[in-house]
């Protein structure tokens, strides 16, 4: 059976880094701090079956996280697989996990283009569209509004080559509505608990490169847009998936977040991973490399901007979604997580613990 020791991931001169890195982290120029003294919230995105049916993962959850996100769940196909038809089974089982170990609970999410139910497409007219996307938050944020406090409203609106605030992914809401969903969305979910945050959540802002640019001035236009309109937003949510073979861009990066924060909006990590298909075989200089592509990113935020929250997308490389898509060619396992797949705390680990602590 696993065993798990907050001790593994202590900050002392004999921690995880300094036993398996030595002088690796001096590359990185920018020291990490989060401007507070109390603790950042981290938490990591869980698997609804797996929550104490798996004693192993639990105790892991258990043992570093003080909020989770539900992986799966909470997605309007699993949620509203048919118009007339709400299931909440997996979502009360983490809503219920979350309040019976007093972790706090992301809601995630309420619009997103993926994996949309059949039915969906079947809506013809915009007010069709209104009606049913105004349902399917009222009923989803009212049940859970005990429970969740910050809701991923809309999820990677934008294009993977958004250049402008339009620029936005087709889907059944975009199609019938325009970008106006974006805005009914979050008036929806404000109107049904006004006290939730209100989070855009979106990927693929930090790198360096024109595409990443262009992403990240397309977010700053649709979020001034929405500002400039009255409508309700209270954070932005970047995701973190890094991309090991990919520089942050710590000048761009941080100028975002800089702006955001002049716009009176928080700043939340939501997803953070790294993907290590392109990095060395060798595991620890590959969990070192890892360990360092999330420095870079966390310190740019950090240096702009106090992080009001900060996720993994799971929290063992036991599970994680990273081999469906980017698996090693040298045929092993992906790390891209804060703890191996025996729930041993890694690098990456001790960088969360500095970003919580900010030291």
């Amino acid at each position: 059976m696993a065993t798990f020791s907050r001790r593994e991931t202590l900050l002392g001169g004999a921690g995880v880094l300094g036993a398996l890195a030595g002088n690796a982290l001096a590359r990185s120029q920018s020291p990490i701090s989060s401007g507070t003294h109390s603790p950042i919230p981290f938490g990591a995105a869980v698997r609804p079956a797996l929550l104490g049916s798996d004693a192993d993962y639990t105790r892991a959850i258990l043992t570093y996280c003080n909020q989770i996100v539900a992986e799966g769940g909470f997605l309007f196909v699993d949620l509203h697989p048919q118009r007339k038809e709400f299931r909440f089974d997996e979502a009360d089982r983490v809503s219920a996990f979350a309040l019976a170990n007093g972790l706090g609970l992301r809601g995630h999410t309420l619009v997103w283009y993926g994996v949309m139910p059949p039915w969906t497409e079947e809506i013809s007219s915009a007010a069709e569209a209104e009606r049913e996307l105004e349902r399917h938050i009222e009923t989803v944020v009212s049940r859970y509004g005990s429970s969740i406090r910050s809701w991923n409203v809309v999820n990677e609106a934008l294009r993977d080559d958004a250049k402008r605030g339009s620029d936005l992914r087709p889907l059944i809401w975009q199609r019938r509505l325009g970008a106006d969903y974006i805005a009914i969305a979050l008036r929806a979910a404000r109107a049904t608990d006004p006290s939730a945050e209100l989070v855009l959540n979106e990927y693929d802002i930090e790198f360096v490169g024109d595409r990443f640019r262009g992403k990240r001035a397309a977010f700053c236009e649709l979020v001034h847009t929405l500002l400039d309109q009255g409508v309700p937003l209270d954070a932005i949510g970047l995701q973190g998936h890094l991309k090991g073979d990919l520089d942050i861009d710590k000048e761009g990066l941080g100028a975002f977040v800089s702006e955001m924060r002049k716009a009176g909006l928080k700043i939340l990590v939501t997803e953070l991973d790294v993907v290590d298909n392109q990095l060395p075989a060798d595991l620890r200089m590959r969990d070192v490399e890892v360990a360092l592509r999330a420095k870079d990113f966390l310190a740019a935020i950090a240096a702009e901007a106090p992080l009001s929250a900060l996720l993994a997308w799971g929290i063992s490389d036991r599970f994680t979604w990273v081999p469906m898509y980017f698996k090693r060619s040298d045929g092993l396992p992906n790390r891209p997580l804060p703890l191996d797949a025996e729930y041993k705390p890694k690098p990456l680990m001790q960088i969360v613990d500095r970003v919580r602590y900010g030291v």
